[in-house]
């Protein structure tokens, strides 16, 4: 990257995500998508894209060209990380917003195609240099890190609440269960699939399933290793999640009111990442923040001597702004090493 322009993103992916990074890019002024690799025809994605902006009359298709009143992205009918060739459209990173391209064998293909640093929207699957999450722990990146990941919106939301609460308070375990919108990799109807229970319909059923922020913990909040279960619960909504987690406190003094206190500081450090909402709204209330956690005060519960449950908000656009976020951190990080 450098600092000679807008940062240049290329994006193998348009799903919902992958379209609210390039709404939030269009609406920016130093980021430009370049290229988008994925297996949908042009005609559908931009008509996917124009139903869910505000002002759809601002995205327009141009042969293969998605364009905006600030850049124009070359759309490429590619399915797979070996098959695109980043290297001729000059990209400083690739943002893989499939979901499924986690390991590093694929992380090595956009590599080895050109791409000088690859960013996934998910957790990874191997080790890989650095998953970063703004707010957290950006601070740690290196300008020698090519395979990062910007963790989840689950594990995004997880962490910003942890950190904001453990300099406050002495936490001695926990337990979250993420109550997650449906899907696009799960079954409308019944249909036999890998696992038995997300075989069963996402749009009639609560479905338990597992989660994986707390393989990954330890490595962005070393101090809580081993210590919190995470799981999910993806029930029939399209849009909007709630982060319904229960920590268990080593000061019994603690209030419900206290941690509530503590949520606002964090908000106050965090404006844009951490927000605190003090009315009693529901999932739909949420859809169009873009914060990566809205803490409900209403939500917390003190219950017994040191056990403290706590509700918070979130969707996928916080998560798409956390991941261009990412991208100007890296960007920075090579400015300052090419003015050096």
């Amino acid at each position: 990257m450098s600092n000679n322009g807008p940062i240049r993103v290329g994006m193998m992916g348009f799903g919902q995500v992958g379209r609210q990074i390039y709404e939030l890019a269009s609406r920016s002024d130093d980021v430009e998508v370049v290229a988008i690799a994925d297996i949908g025809q042009p005609e559908i994605l931009h008509y996917l894209l124009c139903s869910e902006v505000e002002d759809p009359s601002r995205h327009e298709l141009d042969g293969n060209f998605l364009t905006n009143t600030r850049f124009r992205a070359r759309l490429m009918q590619i399915d797979r990380p070996v098959e695109m060739p980043w290297d001729i459209f000059g990209v400083d990173m690739v943002i893989d917003s499939t979901g499924k391209f986690r390991d590093r064998e694929f992380m090595q293909a956009h590599l080895d195609n050109g791409a000088p640093r690859v960013l996934l929207r998910t957790l990874p699957t191997d080790h890989i240099d650095r998953i970063v999450i703004p707010g957290i722990n950006a601070a740690a990146a290196s300008a020698g890190d090519r395979m990062i990941s910007a963790g989840s919106a689950t594990t995004t939301a997880l962490c910003l609440l942890l950190n904001s609460l453990s300099g406050r308070f002495d936490i001695e375990c926990g337990s979250m269960t993420t109550v997650h919108a449906f899907t696009s990799d799960q079954a409308l109807q019944d249909y036999a699939g890998s696992d038995f229970r997300r075989s069963r319909s996402a749009a009639k059923n609560i479905i338990p399933n597992t989660h994986e922020a707390s393989l990954w913990l330890g490595q962005i909040l070393p101090a809580f290793d081993g210590k919190i279960l995470t799981s999910a619960l993806n029930v029939p909504v399209q849009e909007g999640c709630l982060l319904d987690t229960t920590l268990v406190l080593k000061d019994e003094a603690v209030t419900a009111e206290d941690v509530n206190e503590a949520m606002r500081v964090a908000a106050g450090e965090l404006p844009g990442i951490v927000g605190v909402v003090e009315d009693p709204i529901v999932s739909s209330d949420v859809i169009g923040n873009p914060v990566s956690l809205l803490f409900d005060t209403k939500g917390t519960i003190k219950a017994g001597s040191n056990t403290i449950k706590t509700l918070g908000w979130y969707e996928n656009l916080g998560h798409a702004a956390r991941l261009l976020d990412v991208v100007r951190v890296y960007s920075e990080l090579d400015n300052k090493q090419e003015a050096a």
